[in-house]
Protein backbone atom coordinates (compact mmCIF):
# COMPACT_ATOMS: atom_id res chain seq x y z
CA UNK A 1 0.00 0.00 0.00
CA UNK A 2 1.33 3.55 -0.58
CA UNK A 3 -0.60 5.00 2.55
CA UNK A 4 -1.93 3.70 5.38
CA UNK A 5 -3.64 4.88 8.69
CA UNK A 6 -3.85 3.05 11.92
CA UNK A 7 -5.71 3.90 15.00
CA UNK A 8 -6.15 7.70 13.99
CA UNK A 9 -7.04 10.19 16.98
CA UNK A 10 -7.69 13.43 17.51
CA UNK A 11 -9.83 16.03 19.78
CA UNK A 12 -9.42 19.85 20.10
CA UNK A 13 -10.26 19.97 23.95
CA UNK A 14 -13.00 17.15 25.02
CA UNK A 15 -14.01 17.70 21.71
CA UNK A 16 -13.72 13.93 19.70
CA UNK A 17 -12.97 14.77 16.10
CA UNK A 18 -10.97 11.47 14.82
CA UNK A 19 -11.64 8.23 17.02
CA UNK A 20 -9.70 4.95 15.57
CA UNK A 21 -9.44 5.84 11.73
CA UNK A 22 -8.00 3.21 10.00
CA UNK A 23 -7.37 2.87 5.79
CA UNK A 24 -5.18 2.08 3.51
CA UNK A 25 -4.70 3.60 -0.08
CA UNK A 26 -3.23 2.13 -3.80
CA UNK A 27 -0.76 3.51 -5.54
CA UNK A 28 -2.96 5.21 -8.50
CA UNK A 29 -6.00 5.17 -6.75
CA UNK A 30 -8.46 8.02 -5.98
CA UNK A 31 -10.31 8.01 -3.45
CA UNK A 32 -13.10 10.55 -2.02
CA UNK A 33 -13.72 11.63 1.66
CA UNK A 34 -17.44 12.85 2.09
CA UNK A 35 -19.37 13.62 5.43
CA UNK A 36 -21.42 16.49 6.66
CA UNK A 37 -19.92 19.76 8.23
CA UNK A 38 -17.92 18.79 11.19
CA UNK A 39 -17.58 15.04 10.47
CA UNK A 40 -13.73 15.43 10.62
CA UNK A 41 -13.25 14.93 6.99
CA UNK A 42 -10.60 18.02 6.50
CA UNK A 43 -9.11 17.36 10.14
CA UNK A 44 -8.44 13.68 8.26
CA UNK A 45 -7.35 15.20 5.26
CA UNK A 46 -4.50 17.54 7.13
CA UNK A 47 -3.28 14.71 9.46
CA UNK A 48 -3.08 12.17 6.63
CA UNK A 49 -1.00 15.42 4.17
CA UNK A 50 1.06 15.34 7.74
CA UNK A 51 -0.40 18.98 8.06
CA UNK A 52 -1.51 18.21 11.60
CA UNK A 53 -0.37 15.52 13.78
CA UNK A 54 -2.83 13.31 15.42
CA UNK A 55 -2.90 12.61 19.02
CA UNK A 56 -2.71 8.91 18.58
CA UNK A 57 -2.18 6.41 15.73
CA UNK A 58 0.32 6.28 13.04
CA UNK A 59 0.22 7.10 9.63
CA UNK A 60 2.80 5.63 6.54
CA UNK A 61 3.12 7.00 3.36
CA UNK A 62 5.67 5.33 0.92
CA UNK A 63 7.00 3.08 3.53
CA UNK A 64 7.85 6.09 5.77
CA UNK A 65 6.51 6.26 9.49
CA UNK A 66 5.86 10.14 9.04
CA UNK A 67 4.83 11.15 12.38
CA UNK A 68 8.18 9.96 13.42
CA UNK A 69 9.82 12.56 11.94
CA UNK A 70 10.89 15.89 13.29
CA UNK A 71 9.63 18.67 12.12
CA UNK A 72 12.15 19.87 9.78
CA UNK A 73 12.24 16.50 8.64
CA UNK A 74 8.49 16.27 8.26
CA UNK A 75 8.62 19.17 6.52
CA UNK A 76 11.26 18.28 4.06
CA UNK A 77 9.21 14.87 3.31
CA UNK A 78 6.50 16.72 3.09
CA UNK A 79 7.39 19.29 0.26
CA UNK A 80 8.97 16.24 -2.01
CA UNK A 81 6.64 13.38 -1.16
CA UNK A 82 3.47 15.15 -1.22
CA UNK A 83 1.04 17.69 -3.48
CA UNK A 84 -1.50 19.69 -2.19
CA UNK A 85 -4.60 21.16 -4.28
CA UNK A 86 -6.82 23.53 -1.77
CA UNK A 87 -10.52 25.24 -3.02
CA UNK A 88 -9.02 28.53 -3.00
CA UNK A 89 -5.83 27.98 -4.92
CA UNK A 90 -3.53 29.90 -2.73
CA UNK A 91 -1.17 31.14 -5.75
CA UNK A 92 1.13 33.79 -5.14
CA UNK A 93 -0.05 36.97 -6.70
CA UNK A 94 3.14 38.23 -7.56
CA UNK A 95 4.72 35.29 -9.36
CA UNK A 96 3.39 34.09 -12.95
CA UNK A 97 1.80 30.60 -13.27
CA UNK A 98 5.33 29.14 -14.09
CA UNK A 99 6.80 31.11 -11.36
CA UNK A 100 4.19 29.18 -8.84
CA UNK A 101 4.69 25.89 -10.71
CA UNK A 102 8.28 26.31 -9.63
CA UNK A 103 8.63 26.86 -5.93
CA UNK A 104 8.27 23.81 -4.42
CA UNK A 105 11.03 22.66 -6.46
CA UNK A 106 13.17 25.16 -6.20
CA UNK A 107 12.48 24.92 -2.44
CA UNK A 108 13.58 21.27 -2.90
CA UNK A 109 16.66 22.84 -3.71
CA UNK A 110 16.30 20.96 -7.34
CA UNK A 111 18.65 22.91 -10.15
CA UNK A 112 16.60 25.42 -12.18
CA UNK A 113 16.76 24.24 -15.36
CA UNK A 114 15.21 20.61 -14.51
CA UNK A 115 12.62 22.30 -12.48
CA UNK A 116 11.87 24.99 -15.28
CA UNK A 117 11.42 22.35 -17.61
CA UNK A 118 9.20 20.16 -15.45
CA UNK A 119 7.26 23.46 -14.84
CA UNK A 120 6.47 23.78 -18.20
CA UNK A 121 6.28 20.38 -19.44
CA UNK A 122 3.46 20.25 -16.66
CA UNK A 123 1.52 23.62 -17.81
CA UNK A 124 1.60 22.43 -21.34
CA UNK A 125 0.06 18.69 -20.36
CA UNK A 126 -2.78 20.70 -18.43
CA UNK A 127 -3.36 23.16 -21.18
CA UNK A 128 -2.10 26.06 -19.94
CA UNK A 129 0.90 26.71 -21.91
CA UNK A 130 0.06 30.31 -23.54
CA UNK A 131 -0.53 31.59 -19.87
CA UNK A 132 2.83 30.33 -18.14
CA UNK A 133 4.02 34.11 -18.06
CA UNK A 134 0.91 35.32 -17.02
CA UNK A 135 -0.28 36.22 -13.63
CA UNK A 136 -2.84 34.55 -11.49
CA UNK A 137 -5.05 38.22 -11.45
CA UNK A 138 -5.13 37.50 -15.76
CA UNK A 139 -6.13 33.88 -15.73
CA UNK A 140 -9.73 32.42 -15.10
CA UNK A 141 -10.34 30.44 -12.16
CA UNK A 142 -10.06 27.68 -13.74
CA UNK A 143 -7.15 28.38 -14.88
CA UNK A 144 -5.58 28.86 -11.60
CA UNK A 145 -6.92 25.84 -10.58
CA UNK A 146 -4.96 23.98 -12.80
CA UNK A 147 -1.86 25.92 -11.91
CA UNK A 148 -2.08 24.90 -8.47
CA UNK A 149 -2.54 21.51 -9.67
CA UNK A 150 0.73 21.80 -12.22
CA UNK A 151 2.75 23.10 -8.55
CA UNK A 152 1.66 20.18 -6.40
CA UNK A 153 3.00 17.94 -9.22
CA UNK A 154 6.37 19.21 -9.84
CA UNK A 155 8.34 17.18 -7.19
CA UNK A 156 6.19 14.13 -8.13
CA UNK A 157 4.91 13.23 -5.51
CA UNK A 158 3.49 9.85 -4.10
CA UNK A 159 0.36 10.82 -3.35
CA UNK A 160 -1.86 14.59 -4.00
CA UNK A 161 -4.27 15.76 -1.38
CA UNK A 162 -7.42 17.86 -2.76
CA UNK A 163 -9.55 20.03 -0.05
CA UNK A 164 -12.71 21.11 -2.05
CA UNK A 165 -10.65 21.39 -5.20
CA UNK A 166 -13.36 22.11 -7.61
CA UNK A 167 -15.68 23.96 -4.85
CA UNK A 168 -14.37 27.52 -5.68
CA UNK A 169 -15.63 26.65 -9.37
CA UNK A 170 -18.22 27.04 -11.49
CA UNK A 171 -19.75 23.61 -13.00
CA UNK A 172 -17.90 23.98 -16.29
CA UNK A 173 -14.94 23.75 -14.61
CA UNK A 174 -15.06 22.03 -11.47
CA UNK A 175 -16.38 19.23 -14.75
CA UNK A 176 -13.13 20.03 -16.74
CA UNK A 177 -11.05 19.66 -13.37
CA UNK A 178 -12.84 16.10 -12.10
CA UNK A 179 -11.90 15.14 -15.37
CA UNK A 180 -8.07 16.28 -14.98
CA UNK A 181 -7.57 13.73 -12.22
CA UNK A 182 -8.55 10.81 -13.33
CA UNK A 183 -5.98 11.95 -17.18
CA UNK A 184 -3.54 12.41 -14.20
CA UNK A 185 -4.05 8.86 -12.88
CA UNK A 186 -4.03 7.54 -16.22
CA UNK A 187 -0.99 9.25 -17.65
CA UNK A 188 1.08 8.91 -14.64
CA UNK A 189 0.20 6.63 -12.17
CA UNK A 190 -0.97 9.97 -10.09
CA UNK A 191 -2.76 9.27 -6.50
CA UNK A 192 -5.28 11.45 -5.19
CA UNK A 193 -7.05 11.79 -2.08
CA UNK A 194 -10.14 13.99 -2.17
CA UNK A 195 -11.88 15.94 0.74
CA UNK A 196 -15.26 17.24 -1.47
CA UNK A 197 -18.98 17.99 -1.30
CA UNK A 198 -19.22 17.49 -4.63
CA UNK A 199 -21.34 14.52 -5.07
CA UNK A 200 -20.91 14.04 -8.36
CA UNK A 201 -16.72 14.15 -7.85
CA UNK A 202 -16.92 11.80 -4.86
CA UNK A 203 -19.12 8.98 -6.78
CA UNK A 204 -16.39 9.43 -9.81
CA UNK A 205 -13.39 8.15 -7.32
CA UNK A 206 -12.55 4.71 -7.40
CA UNK A 207 -14.05 4.35 -3.60
CA UNK A 208 -15.87 6.70 -1.57
CA UNK A 209 -14.87 7.03 2.23
CA UNK A 210 -17.97 8.27 4.44
CA UNK A 211 -16.99 9.92 7.85
CA UNK A 212 -19.94 9.96 10.33
CA UNK A 213 -18.69 11.78 13.64
CA UNK A 214 -15.28 10.72 13.58
CA UNK A 215 -15.33 7.47 12.36
CA UNK A 216 -15.39 5.59 9.10
CA UNK A 217 -18.71 4.24 8.09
Amino acid sequence: MLLTASNLQRSYGTLPVLRDINLSIAPGEIVSIVGASGAGKSTLLHILGTLDRPDAGEVRIANQNVFALNDNQLARFRNEKIGFVFQFNNLLPEFTALENVCLPGFIAGKPEREVRQRAGALLKTLGLSDRANHFPSQMSGGEQQRTAVARALINQPAVVFADEPSGNLDSHNAEDLHKLFFQLRNDFGQTFIIVTHNEILADLADRKIVIRDGVIN
